[in-house]
């Protein structure tokens, strides 16, 4: 019958080791100082929402005061900072195996870890030939000596266990052995063949987790635990993780996983509790997990390295938990700001339609285009906003296109002025730019007017869907308008050449507003190269948008982009294809507060000069 040894007597070890006791397993709990002598004298009290019990449990302080035998399972139930020494102590025991050899633990035992981040199973692969990690969902506390308090009901947990490295689980006997006594145990338990994607998903929830131990909850903590969120993914998924969607793909029943705070039980994450105990902290492996991928890749985890520093002082200071203020949030992560209102770049349908009524109505224009899509023009005939003029991307946005320039070009100024005059479009006058496609075309007539001054330029949020949904008529057939007098002079807006371009990917933040398989080099529809400028970030235009095609709110895009590195005061510039979407970047990074350069030439003129080099892959390079 397999024994479980579960090292740590902490909230996660006293759980485990007391429902598989109650379940009829052989457990032994290997504790230390006052817990240990808590359980040693039978006074361990465990809190559930059915009641409570005192446990009587096997315990030992040392390793070398059990036996092991060839049927132990070690479950690591320490926190993060503790394993290694913990691994070490326990992996070299001897045993004897049924054949008489006396050999190691760690050649002859598997080891479960269940530790959050991704410390813990590398730790153990050194000493341990058989490694088993899971990632825990168990609601427990442990705040006082011989006191723990498990509040989910009826399941206690759930564990998404898996090998370690990533192989299929069916190939492990033993750990569906271990498997199913957690599930006689009560827990809701399911065998992953990717571990590696459970363990960064868990860890992307984790990196939250020093927030809940220096701050109550508020809009901005929320808002906090969002930007905390995004950079962890998108740090991790530079690195070359695929992270899970738990809930999406867990088979497990979750309706059985419910908490039920327990009377007079505070709780909170592990960083809470081990600060309210004055006790040593995981953040090291959990932002600092975070902090030290980035670094590796050669960029910058802003917040939470923030949130690592200010933690540490609070240890060090003796900071009650839960005792700092908003104020000391938003001065620790101040990307939190909320970005000044910007009134130069979006207007809803319903504005637009009321100023189209006007004896000053604003010049419309429609930029129907999309890659591989020639048919704009037969679009806008087919049905567009009252009085808008159609602007030909590809033949008025954009000079001829070549190797040297990239496929859209920036025009010459005295063509741009001469089409700007076709339109209609007279001076002083605002203009309002839309396409049927979340504004992914029209932000390159917004951004190409504003740089050549045209002051007030704004994008249709939600595109021409937004107008429909709002039930405003369209019509048919061709608009011709008289001509205009608009005089454009142009280096409004801030530009940058493929020279520029790489020194601010080395020393700023450039961003690629293409879609991610581009950006990794796995797919290339149109230009002579895959891959990305090394350095860049990618930061695909369509993820500024709303399912509904609209804009995200500016607090939100902040947010995005302050997890991507750009924030205001650090030199920031933007490419796509050949500089169209790569303008929607820059229309959303102005309504986060954030200036950023263009790029036009972009990736067309990049990926045709044989000189320059190409990176692939999800990391920056």
């Amino acid at each position: 019958m397999t024994r479980y040894v579960i090292i740590g007597a902490g909230a996660l070890g006293v759980t485990i080791a007391a429902e598989l006791q109650q379940a009829g397993r052989d457990v032994v709990l290997a504790a230390r100082g006052a817990q240990f002598a808590e359980l040693a004298a039978g006074r361990m009290r465990y809190h559930r929402p059915e009641g409570t019990r005192l446990l009587d449990l096997a315990a030992v302080a040392r390793p070398d005061e059990l036996t092991l035998t060839a049927d132990d399972v070690f479950v690591l139930a320490t926190k993060t900072q503790d394993a290694d020494e913990a691994l070490s102590q326990w992996a070299w025991q001897l045993l004897s195996r049924p054949d008489g050899a006396v050999v190691s633990a760690g050649s002859a035992l598997p080891v479960v870890t269940v530790q959050n981040g991704l410390h813990a199973e590398r730790a153990a692969l050194r000493r341990f030939g058989t490694v088993y990690g899971g990632v825990a969902w168990i609601p427990a506390s442990y705040l006082a000596a011989g006191e723990v308090a498990a509040e989910s009901s009826p399941a206690p947990g759930v564990l998404w266990l898996g090998r370690y490295p990533d192989g299929p689980a069916s190939a492990q006997p033993r750990l569906a052995e271990v498997a199913g006594d957690l599930r006689a145990a009560g827990f809701e338990v399911q065998l992953v063949d990717d571990l590696s994607r459970w363990k960064a998903a868990k860890l992307v929830s984790a990196a939250t987790f020093a927030l809940d131990a220096l701050y109550e909850r508020s809009e901005v903590r929320a808002a906090a635990e969002e930007l905390l969120r995004l950079e962890a993914r998108h740090v991790l998924t530079a690195s070359g993780l695929s992270i899970a969607d738990m809930r999406a793909e867990s088979t497990v029943d979750l309706g059985r996983f419910a908490v039920q705070p327990l009377p007079g039980q505070p709780r909170g994450t592990s960083s809470w509790q081990s600060l309210t105990r004055s006790g040593s902290l995981e953040a090291d492996y959990l932002n600092g997990e975070i902090v030290l991928a980035a670094r590796l890749l050669g960029l910058r985890a802003a917040a939470s390295e923030a949130m690592l520093d200010r933690i540490r002082r609070a240890a060090r200071e003796a900071t009650p938990p839960r005792s700092l203020t908003d104020q000391d949030l938003l001065a620790t992560l101040p990307a939190l700001a909320p970005p000044q209102a910007d009134a130069g770049v979006l207007i809803d349908p319903k504005t637009l339609h009321d100023l189209l009524a006007r004896p000053d109505a604003p010049a419309v224009l429609d930029v129907r285009w999309a890659l591989g899509d020639p048919h704009g023009r037969e679009h806008y005939w087919a049905g567009h906003i009252p009085g808008a003029v159609y602007t030909d991307l590809d033949g008025e946005l954009a000079g001829p296109p070549g190797p040297a320039a990239g496929r859209h070009p920036l025009p010459q100024l005295a063509d741009l002025e001469r089409s700007a005059r076709a339109w209609g479009l007279r001076s002083g006058q605002p203009v309002v730019v839309y396409d049927d496609n979340g504004g992914l075309a029209a932000a390159r007539a917004w951004w190409l007017l504003r740089w050549a001054g045209v002051a007030d330029v704004l994008i249709l949020d939600g595109a021409l869907a937004g107008w429909r949904r709002a039930g405003f008529a369209l019509e048919t057939g061709e608009c011709v308008p008289e001509p205009g007098d608009v005089t454009l002079a142009g280096g409004q807006l801030p530009v940058v050449s493929a020279d520029e371009a790489a020194a601010i990917a080395r020393d700023g933040v450039l961003l690629d507003a293409r879609a991610a398989e581009r950006y990794r080099g796995e797919s290339e529809p149109v230009d002579p190269r895959a891959g990305h400028i090394p350095g860049a970030i990618s930061a695909p235009a369509s993820e500024n948008l709303a399912a509904d095609g609209t804009f995200g709110p500016a607090g939100q895009l902040r947010l995005r982009y302050a997890a991507l590195g750009a924030a205001a005061g650090r030199p920031v510039a933007v490419y796509c294809g050949s500089g169209v979407t790569a303008a929607h970047d820059v229309a959303a990074l102005q309504l986060a507060g954030i200036k950023a350069a263009l790029y036009p030439g972009s990736w067309s003129q990049w990926s045709a000069d044989a000189q320059r080099q190409a990176a692939t892959g999800p990391a920056p390079g």
